[in-house]
């Protein structure tokens, strides 16, 4: 069963997180208790041997690792507890729709309306509006509901991707999730790997590049081994080359696509949506109200009243969209954008074009009984148009 992208972002992110945070949490106090076991296994052994201030300063040493251990993990509980009420905070607003027996309800407007905000929220923080952002929070004491720290994560790593052109907090996180990626199959880390092996070659740094490459990049070799050969490949050219394949992987655009690969990878391990709930929300809507019409070359064509048809705004997230599905068509007028019905029935001027009887009435009543046709220009008496009916 697909999941809903709200139901998603308001339970899963959340459950996710916490289990990131657990994982790492226990990876972090196996290692640094198998360290200290070990170090103690080895001052037992040396003990005898060793000066007393020796002897001390070693086990103040471990003490001092059991004391950082203590205030990481003191630090990362801290961290699971947040999530875990922010979790409980979610679930009791979705539970509240259970409580609601009409739309009407002030109750289910004011639900409505918070709803709205955590939406709004989402579409700034994933476009970097922070303090918009915080502001909404603020006011509205939705904290709970957003995933500030995972957006600051995304933007701060983007950031230093494009404008910084560094690969390191990019491959920290890499290394920190690196059987997540694999689970998935995403191959973000060589593309990272690799940026920098091209980094290295446009600096003029051989000599690190081929070792850089033994070390970083054979480990794919399974998977990648044309891309690792056509990259060894461009030892041989200049950044300058014009030669389309070695042009393209020294072409600065890739750190664009890399910043971009970054969000979208981070975004599936954390189960969300690559587009802001926003732009789904509104493409929900879209898709009921779109027609031949609206894909017209022909701008006459449009319905003013018609968001789809409004190519620079809302019209452009209804491209890709299908077409909606309607059993009974409504025929509306282009100039008022009112339906045509019994009560007001489609009119027809000599030229061919239709419009309602009341935008008509309007129009003579200005221009002294007669209409003229907007799209054409050509003007008629309003007693030339005829009624029509439809069958």
């Amino acid at each position: 069963m697909a999941r809903h992208p709200e139901l998603v972002m308001t339970l899963l992110v959340p459950l996710e997180q916490l289990k990131r945070e657990a994982r790492q949490s226990q990876k972090l106090a196996e290692r640094e208790t198998q360290l200290v076991s070990t170090g103690l296994a080895d001052l037992i052994k040396k003990q005898s041997n060793l000066p007393a201030e020796e002897y001390t300063c070693i086990l103040d040493g471990l003490i001092d690792k059991l004391k950082v251990l203590k205030r990481k993990l003191e630090e990362s509980k801290q961290e699971e507890t947040l999530l875990i009420h922010r979790s409980k905070q979610r679930a009791a607003d979705l539970n509240e729709l259970n409580d609601f027996t009409s739309a009407t309800q002030p109750e289910f407007q004011r639900w409505c309306r918070t709803r709205l905000e955590r939406v709004l929220i989402d579409y700034m923080l994933r476009n970097g509006n922070v303090d918009t952002a915080k502001q909404i929070m603020e006011k509205s004491n939705l904290e709970h509901f957003a995933d500030s720290s995972l957006f600051a994560l995304v933007m701060s790593t983007e950031r230093e991707l494009r404008e910084q052109h560094s690969c390191r907090g990019a491959l920290h996180w890499c290394a920190e999730n690196r059987s997540a990626l694999r689970k998935i199959q995403s191959s973000l880390e060589f593309e990272l790997r690799l940026q920098e092996f091209i980094e290295m070659i446009r600096g003029k740094k051989s000599p690190e590049a081929i070792a850089y490459a033994k070390k970083h990049l054979t480990t794919w070799s399974d998977t990648q081994l044309p891309r690792i050969q056509r990259a060894m490949t461009l030892l041989a050219f200049s950044p300058t080359t014009t030669c389309p394949p070695y042009k393209h992987m020294f072409d600065v655009a890739r750190w664009d696509g890399l910043a971009h690969e970054f969000r979208m990878v981070i975004f599936q391990l954390y189960n969300l949506p690559s587009q802001p709930l926003l732009h789904l929300l509104l493409q929900t809507g879209l898709s009921a109200l779109k027609t031949p019409a609206c894909q017209s070359d022909d701008t006459s064509e449009h319905n003013r009243n018609c968001p789809v048809c409004q190519t620079d705004t809302l019209g452009k997230l209804a491209q890709g969209l299908p077409l909606s599905h309607h059993s009974n068509s409504n025929l509306v007028c282009r100039i008022t954008g009112e339906k045509m019905n019994e009560d007001n029935p489609p009119m027809r001027l000599p030229n061919g074009y239709v419009y309602s009887l009341s935008s008509l009435t309007d129009m003579a009543h200005k221009l002294g009984g007669m209409v003229k046709c907007p799209r054409s220009g050509e003007v008629y008496s309003l007693k030339d148009a005829k009624k029509l009916f439809i069958s």
